[in-house]
């Protein structure tokens, strides 16, 4: 570890099935606020894929987009997988909920790291009904 490297603290969230610490600290980043933390946990190529977005591609980006969309977000991961795959990167699949002050909703989310354990992509899949998701939506009242 260099000195410019932040020590991996304890983790606060616990996922059943997952001990990676990358994983661990997206969950926990997130939930803090700290989108710039989460960005950086990624590639410098990294991709985020958000439900109904294009590919949000670079550190960046990524923390851009979080600011902006992920404000008051609370993330409950429950349980995963992961693999290891070739060229020593592994594949890392996590359910759970996102609450946020509108909505809950369940998710999956799917991870890919590299060799340094850097996030090469972060999918997010919601794994609602079409209702529910119908019913995320703002209603409007077209009654005039």
């Amino acid at each position: 570890m260099t000195a410019t490297t932040k020590p991996i603290l304890t983790h606060s969230i616990k996922i059943a099935g997952i001990t990676n610490p990358v994983v661990l600290q997206y969950f926990e980043t997130l939930n803090a606020g700290d989108f710039a933390a989460t960005a950086n946990l990624f590639a410098e190529d990294g991709v985020l894929h958000a439900p109904f977005e294009e590919p949000i591609i670079g550190k960046s980006s990524i923390a851009a987009y979080l600011k902006k969309e992920a404000r008051g977000m609370q993330l409950a991961p429950q349980e995963g997988i992961s693999q290891i795959l070739e060229d020593d990167q592994v594949e890392v699949q996590v359910s759970g909920r996102v609450q946020t002050s509108a909505f809950g909703v369940n998710v999956g989310w799917l991870f890919r790291l590299n060799s340094h354990r850097e996030i090469l992509s972060a999918t997010v899949k919601l794994l609602a009904s079409p209702q529910e998701l119908l019913n995320l939506r703002p209603h409007k009242n077209f009654n005039a």
